[in-house]
């Protein structure tokens, strides 16, 4: 039994990959962070920079193991010009590799600067996007790959962007049965009304007060239940081929109701739906994107066959 699953998880490692699959993750992750980030860059100098409050160093203190001074008011706007023109390079394909390389750095700075206010989206989107410059992402789509074409050069069709793609692929999934096994080890469990009491947080939406409102409190627990056994069985559910699909609907719905529910927390469930459909989007989806594609890619050959 162990002898046939470690050989069906190498031969899923070894197949190949779309390259559509990380173009997906770098066309639309960047301006999901940017705008996360946004009401951060509009006050750079007070995020990052000497003009806000900072914690002071506490020495070797355990509560503090890694203090980040504040920055001067031209290098914080140096990071800040270097995030948004570095995402915007990545999103356009403009020098993918190392923009991606430039815009995780200034992601992963920010993430260990401030601490206090570092949100999920802060921590994942260093590792996101280093995955993504870690990949063949660019090499099809985006404004590199159409200059390049135009003089000539080939593309490849697929490629094995196994480390990049496999590591995307498994993020959320990891994600999920942490998530699932800490809330069954918390209160999740004993509790029945856990979900509906965070209904009343201080990201409470309109919509979160009128469904909390509208439905009785014993479907709440309904989807708590849902909830939890989606995420602690997330590697069953992604891993097994004819539960795929429906786990790939139940995570977007999941998702879609967190962003709509929990204000702020739109640009978290944004990113983990861009992540569940660039890693578990059924292939048969991709095949017209990829006819598209291919088609698109042939007409600057052409074009320069006629002229010569």
């Amino acid at each position: 039994m162990i002898d046939v699953a470690f050989r069906r998880i190498s031969q899923w490692l070894d197949e190949p990959v779309s390259t559509l699959r990380i173009e997906i993750v770098r066309v639309l992750a960047p301006p999901i962070v940017l705008a996360f980030m946004s009401a951060r860059i509009a006050h750079v100098g007070e995020w990052i920079g000497d003009a806000g409050f900072r914690v002071p160093d506490l020495g070797d203190d355990w509560r503090q193991p890694l203090y980040v001074p504040a920055l001067p008011m031209w290098a914080a706007d140096t990071i800040g010009v270097l995030m948004v023109a570095s995402g915007l390079a990545v999103m356009l394909g403009v020098r993918t590799r190392p923009s991606a390389l430039v815009f995780a750095a200034t992601l992963a700075f920010v993430a260990l600067s401030d601490r206090l206010a570092a949100f999920t989206v802060s921590k994942l989107s260093p590792a996101i996007i280093l995955a993504v410059a870690l990949s063949p992402a660019g090499s099809r789509l985006g404004i590199d790959a159409y200059w390049k074409r135009r003089h000539g050069g080939k593309r490849p069709k697929k490629l094995k962007p196994v480390g990049a793609t496999r590591f995307l692929q498994l993020l959320p999934v990891v994600m999920y049965s942490a998530s699932g096994i800490a809330k069954a080890r918390g209160d999740w469990l004993s509790v029945p009304l856990v979900l509906w009491s965070q209904l009343h947080s201080s990201l409470q939406t309109p919509i979160a007060f009128a469904l909390a409102t509208v439905l009785p409190a014993w479907t709440w627990t309904l989807f708590q239940g849902l909830v939890l056994a989606f995420e602690v069985f997330a590697p069953l559910w992604f891993g097994l081929r004819r539960t795929r699909p429906f786990a790939l609907v139940f995570g977007l719905g999941m998702h879609a109701m967190i962003g709509l529910m929990f204000g702020p927390v739109i640009w978290f469930a944004l990113l983990m739906m861009t992540l569940l459909v660039a890693g578990y989007l059924p292939e048969r989806f991709l095949v017209p994107v990829e006819a598209v594609v291919k088609r698109w890619e042939k007409k600057p050959a052409a074009k320069k066959a006629t002229v010569e």
